[in-house]
């Protein structure tokens, strides 16, 4: 006889379900594929709604939430700057449905995020920001994939110096603008570090018959793949990430810091060039740049304004280079937060701890 499920797990996008009533399943989660300060964001919003007034892009202090860092219009998902919209009050909707849960997990782990998890898990006053318990369970990543057959970006890779390359990719859904990709192509060159670029097709280019090569440089400055060539490696197919930052010779990693890729690099010890695009990959940004303190980032958003070839030559430097005090320091905290990484899911570790709690919890284990 097949038994019926007694835990039900939902993502974020998925609480309405929390609703449905199920005689079977006796515990109902949340699971929060990103971290514990955008857990906080989304459970708080329903009381920002009531006590701010106007447009959040118009406010001049950041929003406070308790035990947690503020958070500002440049933090914000793209979705909660117009509250007229109907996404912003889905949002407003997620954030009442979480706590009608029996708990949350979260993708990240106590050493990274100790404060902003006590803020979400201790009783500290009546202004707690959620009152179920929350479990940070990662950090969960995809594992290293054994690459067998002959594969020319490693045989590049192999022929580089240890931590001498710039790994820059924007994510499978990250295209920049003409200018954007042509201000990014020269800083990669002025920077005279080495570099693996995973560049997608502008959308014009969809469609197109020509090779991949002659679609891609059409978008770069003229003769830029012939100059790079041996110092860069500019590929248009789909790239191993997780096995690519793992890589020896990868020094940095431009990125357009959405969790998961975030999270890659974190495990690995790579630093990070902050480029985020859009969704919460702004709030991600602040997070790696102010908490963590693993990663530089550029001094305007870039989906707000051009990013020009010569910052985007200085923050390669200061990162694969170590031109400066703090390209140094950042490199350190790397390596230290990729041990704490690995130290969380040891046994004993924090978020071995907090998954068998869970699990017990749920009478998973006894």
């Amino acid at each position: 006889m097949k038994q019926k499920p007694t835990v039900m797990i939902v993502d974020f996008f998925g609480t309405a379900l929390l609703s449905i009533t199920d005689v079977g399943v006796t515990s109902k989660y949340v699971y929060i594929p990103s971290h514990a300060w955008f857990l906080a964001l989304i459970v708080y919003l329903p009381v920002l709604d009531k006590v701010m007034e106007g447009a959040y892009v118009d406010i001049k202090e950041p929003m406070k939430i308790p035990g947690c860092k503020p958070v500002g219009p440049k933090e914000l998902l793209d979705t909660m700057l117009d509250r007229s919209d109907q996404q912003y009050r889905d949002c407003v909707q997620i954030g009442l449905e979480v706590p009608m849960s029996d708990g949350v997990l979260v993708n990240t782990w106590g050493e990274l995020q100790g404060k902003t998890l006590a803020a979400l898990r201790e009783d500290i006053d009546l202004n707690r920001v959620i009152k179920v318990p929350v479990y940070p369970i990662g950090p969960i990543v995809r594992t290293n994939v054994l690459i067998e057959k002959p594969n020319s970006t490693f045989e590049w890779l192999d022929k580089q110096e240890e931590r001498s390359v710039v790994y820059v990719c924007l994510g499978s859904g990250g295209t920049l603008s003409f200018e954007q990709t042509m201000e990014l192509a020269w800083g990669l060159e002025l920077s005279c570090q080495s570099f693996l670029w995973v560049l997608r097709k502008p959308p014009s280019y969809l469609g197109a018959s020509s090779k991949d090569d002659d679609q891609v440089s059409d978008g770069l400055p003229e003769g830029f793949l012939d100059r790079t060539r041996g110092v860069g490696l500019v590929v248009t197919q789909w790239a191993p990430q997780v096995e690519i930052l793992s890589h020896r010779s990868i020094g940095g990693f431009l990125s357009h810091c959405g969790w998961s890729s975030v999270l890659e690099s974190l495990t690995k010890g790579v630093p990070i060039i902050a480029w985020p695009l859009y969704a919460e990959q702004w709030m991600n940004a602040t997070l790696l740049t102010e908490e963590i303190g693993m990663a530089i980032r550029t001094s305007e958003l870039p989906s707000k304004k051009v990013i020009s070839r010569e910052e985007v030559a200085s923050l390669v430097k200061r990162i694969v280079a170590e031109e400066d005090k703090e390209g140094r320091k950042i490199k350190t905290k790397a390596e230290e937060v990729r041990v704490s990484s690995e130290r969380a899911w040891t046994h004993g570790g924090s978020s071995h701890s907090s998954l068998f709690e869970w699990a017990k919890r749920c009478g998973l284990v006894s």
